[in-house]
């Protein structure tokens, strides 16, 4: 048995050991000895964990919706876009069906995966095979300023809006 001294200790020495210690305790109904301090911020960053995910791959969504609409060159490109955005999608639908909780919560945070995606759009046109392109559509390497503010797609756009049908 743990001392409440020891629980800091192995939490961060030995993680594995940790859960499976706090979990024999609470199967035995022995709550008084729980690490509850370093329980209640596991559980707590398990759930900001699968938000972190839901918005990533809407930002995923975005920043190639995004690039399907203002910079497609080559078929190559808009291929691999459309495909990434389908396979997020799928991504999506697995983690709202296990949650569907996140599908509120992720269109409260559509604005922050904008923000993200716009980070990730500057990011690729800083890729040496991309100079090209940013010199064409923006002089040189874009920066936030080349962007729309506000996100310029809805929630419904994220899950739905296929632009390489229209």
């Amino acid at each position: 048995m743990l001392q409440k001294t020891n629980w800091k200790e192995l939490y961060e020495k030995d993680f594995y050991l940790w859960v499976m210690e706090n979990l024999r305790l609470l199967k035995e109904r022995r709550y008084e000895e729980v690490d509850w301090e370093n329980l209640l911020e596991e559980i707590e960053d398990m759930g900001r964990s699968e938000l972190r995910s839901v918005i990533s791959y809407i930002s995923i969504i975005l920043e190639h919706l995004y690039k399907l609409e203002n910079f497609k060159v080559s078929q190559e490109m808009e291929n691999s876009w459309i495909k990434s955005t389908i396979n997020a999608r799928l991504e999506l639908s697995r983690l709202y069906r296990k949650n569907p909780s996140l599908v509120k919560k992720s269109e409260e945070e559509l604005q922050e995966a904008w923000e993200d995606a716009v980070k990730s759009l500057i990011g690729w046109f800083k890729y040496p095979e991309n100079k090209t392109l940013a010199k064409q559509f923006f002089g040189g390497i874009p920066t936030e300023k080349d962007f729309p503010d506000k996100c310029p797609y809805t929630f419904e756009q994220v899950l739905e809006y296929e632009p390489w049908i229209e």
